[in-house]
């Protein structure tokens, strides 16, 4: 059974940097390709981006591009989700998954949630 287990939120000032990393455990997902979501207060959960198994093709949501990059590093199980010039409205728990509909940005679309990761940006 995969597992995976977000890490690196904490608590950021406007126009701050973080770097989420999503690791897997349980086996290999590097023939997956992955997500990451997040749930603002009140809010529904949200795509923010994904990446193919091999890391070649990348999709965002607009309200992120140009500011988060996501990346993986399949020899180590890990993908990473890079993220500058952090806004308030980027607040929220940040979830990765594992893919199961190929290109959905949809969190049907995905499996294995992990526990997810608070980000918290202050203006």
């Amino acid at each position: 059974q995969l597992q995976l287990v977000e890490s690196g939120g904490g608590l950021v000032q406007t126009g701050g940097s973080l770097r989420l990393s999503c690791a897997a455990s349980g086996r290999n997902f590097s023939t997956y390709a992955v997500g990451w979501f997040r749930t603002g207060s009140g809010k529904e959960r949200e795509f923010v981006a994904a990446v193919s198994w091999r890391g070649a093709s990348t999709h965002y949501a607009d309200s992120v591009k140009g500011r988060f990059t996501i990346s993986r590093d399949n020899a180590k199980n890990t993908v990473y989700l890079q993220m500058n010039s952090l806004l308030p409205e980027d607040t929220a728990v940040y979830y990765c998954a594992e893919q199961q509909i190929y290109g959905s940005s949809s969190s049907d679309g995905y499996a294995f949630w992990g526990q997810g990761t608070q980000v918290t940006v202050s203006s």
